[in-house]
């Protein structure tokens, strides 16, 4: 499992870096990902990938200013001609369905797919489909800004396949079984029970992915013991009074929520355009001293989750 950063510039896109839109990609034998925001070129970027998106099934918007959204209609459109791609479920803050709904009628763009677009009020669960927990939060920011905290169930222990072959267990069905924690019978009539075949499960995945937010709270609450934190980081040191005033973080802000959370690994996105790769770099080291394990996203990045 991986985030692939395919935007990284806030507010508008530079030379080098496209407006927000992060991939949370799944296991290949999973055949899906997900987008967290679609700004203007989202498409594009994804053309630069190996993504499809006829793999695509779901679309997590975080709020409706136009560096998260503009890129959402040419998405939907041209989904339509991946044969096969099936529905695409679609979240979001309040008003979400009615741009949808409105560019979709004003184009008369026609999906030959099933949509579904759930909007919602505050914090709470989004979905949960029996792999995956996601949990939203209201952040601060000029409008409605979500996050969205993505919690992956227990995954299952790895079977032993030396004590299974020592007791005459051919891989097959059973092994699914014995993953699922149930009791199997071998056709000499003995039993082996999962206990024994199967390690301890492992602890799922948490990774965090915040919309646009000033240093609050309740973003602290949302990346609290994740793997990994996604943050934004409009301004450098020094500009905190700005941040506050447009609604943005700083890179020291970034950090401290990582450090109060409690969070692994923290990278930083949506950077504003005044800052060069060297001014970067530099914010990164004066942040890094409140939080050692923080790095920068540009476009194409990947990180391994």
């Amino acid at each position: 499992m991986k985030l692939l950063f395919l935007g990284t510039s806030a507010g508008r896109p530079t030379a080098h870096r496209n407006v927000t839109s992060i991939a949370l990609v799944f296991p290949e034998d999973q055949n899906r990902f997900w987008l967290f925001d679609a700004g203007e070129g989202t498409q594009h970027q994804l053309l630069r990938s190996k993504l499809k998106l006829g793999k695509l099934n779901r679309i997590f918007i975080t709020h409706m200013h136009g560096d998260h959204v503009y890129g959402l209609p040419g998405i939907l459109s041209s989904r339509t001609y991946y044969e096969g791609a099936g529905k695409l479920e679609l979240y979001g803050p309040p008003g979400l369905r009615a741009y949808v709904e409105s560019v979709l009628r004003y184009s008369e763009a026609h999906l030959n797919y099933e949509l579904d677009i759930h909007e919602f009020e505050g914090d709470g669960q989004a979905f949960d489909d029996g792999r995956f927990r996601i949990e939203t939060g209201e952040l601060a920011h000029r409008v409605r800004s979500f996050g969205y905290r993505i919690e992956e169930h227990p995954r299952s222990g790895r079977l032993d396949l030396a004590y299974l072959a020592s007791r005459g267990a051919a891989p097959g069905p059973l092994y699914g079984k014995l993953k699922r924690g149930e009791d199997i019978v071998l056709p000499d009539g003995s039993v082996i029970r999962a206990a024994d075949a199967v390690g301890p499960s492992a602890k799922g995945r948490i990774v965090t992915i915040l919309g646009d937010t000033v240093k609050c709270e309740r973003a602290a609450r949302l990346a609290k013991d994740a793997d990994l934190l996604v943050h934004e980081a409009t301004f450098g040191i020094g500009l905190e009074e700005k941040a506050a005033l447009y609604g943005h973080s700083t890179f020291l802000q970034a950090a401290e929520i990582a450090a109060s959370a409690g969070a692994k690994r923290l990278v930083v996105s949506h950077i504003s355009a005044r800052y060069a790769d060297e001014d970067v770099e530099a914010l990164i080291g004066h942040a890094g001293a409140v939080f050692p394990n923080i790095e920068a996203a540009y476009d194409f990045k990947e990180v391994c989750i």
